[in-house]
């Protein structure tokens, strides 16, 4: 057999079984390239499932005449321009397959009119060698792509679709994956001529949770508690299912890396990990959007764009978990109580939003990602003229309007009985937490320090004026002093442990299951998780001042000291400071930490500057 160049219609036919692999693809293709030209309103019209007709037009920017056969073209693209693009990819679509791939299987046609144009221009692809032709058409400006007779040209492929019914199941449940994360845009979807979808712009806050109630279900959107968490160039935004809410909403999963939906296993774990001790077994539902430099992410790893590549993985998956764990713990700081009877409010009509009553984070030294949640809270219209003595009978659990006597009966499952027997809030409890609602949301900062911060010098000291003394304070000194105090804080109560993403595992010796045994109390107060099976130590969990050592050594190391006797605290404080020591991010943020000490503290920090001798300085330059 000879080497052959392939015909342009086969080797489009051939990507197309990548790209298209049912009508949804299609759409997903197609409406994708809608949001890269600035599209805000979306209309998606098909029969049969997709298989006869996919109708998608927009209200973009549209394409020129002489570029509408580019644009049919393989590896043609107006996204990416060079090698340095692709490591920065922030629209959906860059390889410039798509419309040669559908335009090879169905009878496409593609209509654009541009701001500039007076008039629109159509083209369309026909014979072996995929040649364009364009003619003059009426279309205002955007564009419009018919895709008729999907695969009619490869019959084979057309036997693999499944009944119509399936195929609009498919295309339904994408189009409202992308109508979670692009809250701007108005979507509609009609079926053989019907209106079935219709999702308005959101706007508000208000406006989105009618949304994902729309797509989540009306019980998801309002149990769902807010995560919203930025730490380090991440952001972490959406909703996750309350631990009071113990249903399954496996259909409810939705993750986000820039706006692009993805199936990820290190996005998985981490949720699960969260949930791990309020809901065993439970598939829990989630929305979430993370945004990160688009450096540090790799989206062109899977075919169909489903799965990427972080350059940090671990740094992402313990930030994902450390924010949702941060909410969690601050939705059990809420009262529950059962339902209380005498609720004679009216159900919530189902095109009204819940009230997202927002909370800011308490601080939480021992998590750098601690961000904020928001527990929706159901209320009646008009929302704005409610008072907020209501919002607070609500948020103590109390039956809002948002429920019916049904759906309460559901909802007091085999979880919520637990919080049955809880007493209810007194009355001057109510108050003052009516009291805390009407006063202004603002995050709080932490106590400003007492005193300026001094002059910085190169970047590693400050500059200390003390009566006649010149002293150059370093910042790794004071770092190293403000864990010191941090640590001997927190181990009178115990030190948190953090899941590890990988568990780390090691040869364990003989005697290491008998110092585990033995030193059970100092091993749990550190938050040091181990087991050893199989003759392997595996490590779990350690403290975070630990995360960046190479647990494997020093793990071995910790275990042949504490073998023979348990070390004091002070030792203790000792050897977690010396494994973690890190460098500070911020001058400003270390000078109010240092400000919060304890004014003897802070001299006897001070007492290990270097002092300058300016006086002799001053004496050498003078006899000179």
């Amino acid at each position: 057999m000879t080497i052959k160049i392939l015909p342009p219609q086969l080797a489009n036919q051939i990507a197309a079984g990548e790209v298209v692999e049912r009508p949804a693809s299609v759409i997903k293709e197609l409406v994708e390239n809608s949001l890269d030209a600035g599209a805000t309103k979306v209309d998606i019209e098909i029969d049969k499932g997709g298989s006869k007709l996919i109708k998608i037009q927009d209200n973009g920017s549209g394409i020129e005449k002489d570029q509408l056969g580019l644009a049919l073209s393989r590896h043609a693209t107006s996204k990416l321009a060079s090698l340095d693009d692709l490591d920065a990819i922030l629209s959906f679509g860059f390889r410039g397959e798509a419309l040669a791939s559908i335009s090879s299987v169905s009878r496409l046609t593609f209509t654009s009119r541009t701001a500039s144009q007076t008039e629109a221009w159509q083209a369309y692809a026909e014979g072996s060698e995929m040649a364009v032709t364009v003619i003059p058409a009426a279309h205002p400006v955007g564009s419009t792509v018919e895709a008729v007779d999907l695969f009619f040209n490869t019959p084979a492929r057309r036997r693999f679709l499944k009944s119509d019914k399936t195929e609009f199941t498919h295309i339904d449940e994408w189009l409202k994956r992308i109508a979670l994360v692009r809250r701007d845009i108005h979507f509609t979807l009609k079926h053989n001529g019907k209106m079935v979808r219709n999702y308005r712009a959101a706007n508000t806050q208000n406006q989105y949770l009618q949304r994902l109630a729309q797509v989540s279900g009306k019980q998801f959107a309002e149990h769902a508690l807010a995560v919203d968490c930025e730490h380090n160039g991440l952001k972490l935004s959406g909703y996750i299912q309350s631990p009071y809410f113990d249903a399954s909403s496996s259909d409810t999963q939705y993750f986000y890396v820039n706006g692009r939906l993805v199936r990820d296993r290190l996005v998985n774990h981490a949720v699960r990990q969260a949930f791990a001790e309020q809901l065993q077994g439970v598939q829990v539902g989630y929305v979430l959007m993370l945004e990160l430099d688009p450096h540090q992410v790799d989206v062109n790893v899977h075919p169909a764009k489903h799965e990427v590549r972080f350059h940090e993985s671990r740094y992402v998956h313990d930030f994902i978990l450390q924010a949702l764990q941060s909410a969690l713990s601050q939705a059990e700081q809420l009262p529950l109580n059962a339902h209380q009877p005498g609720g004679d409010e009216a159900p919530m009509d189902h095109a009204e939003a819940p009230l997202v009553q927002s909370t800011p984070a308490a601080n939480r030294p021992s998590s750098p990602f601690a961000g904020h949640y928001s527990a929706p809270l159901s209320v009646t219209p008009p929302a704005s003229e409610r008072h907020v003595h209501e919002r607070v009978a609500s948020a103590y659990g109390q039956r809002g309007s948002g429920y019916s006597q049904s759906s309460g009966a559901e909802h007091r499952s085999s979880r919520s009985d637990r919080y049955q027997a809880a007493d209810l809030p007194s009355q001057a409890a109510i108050d003052n937490y009516v009291q805390l609602l009407a006063t202004p949301n603002v995050n709080r900062p932490t106590a400003a320090p007492s005193s300026p911060m001094p002059l910085v010098l190169a970047g590693q000291y400050w500059v200390i004026t003390q009566d006649d003394a010149l002293k150059l304070l370093a910042f790794t000194t004071v770092a190293e002093a403000v864990l010191r105090q941090q640590i001997e804080h927190k181990l009178a109560s115990g030190l948190v442990g953090q899941p590890l993403l990988m568990p780390v595992s090691i040869k364990a010796d003989n005697d290491w299951l008998e110092t585990l045994e033995q030193r059970e109390q100092l091993i749990r107060k550190l938050g040091i998780e181990l087991t050893i099976r199989l003759g392997q130590l595996i490590i779990k969990k350690v403290p975070p001042y630990l995360r960046q050592s190479q647990l494997a050594n020093v793990i071995a190391d910790f275990l042949q000291w504490i073998r023979f006797e348990e070390p004091a605290d002070e030792a203790i404080v000792n050897w977690l400071v010396s494994h973690g020591r890190e460098h500070f991010t911020s001058a400003p943020a270390l000078w109010t930490e240092f400000s919060q000490l304890p004014e003897p503290q802070q001299q006897q920090i001070i007492s290990k500057a270097k002092v300058l001798p300016w006086q002799l300085w001053l004496s050498e330059q003078t006899s000179e």
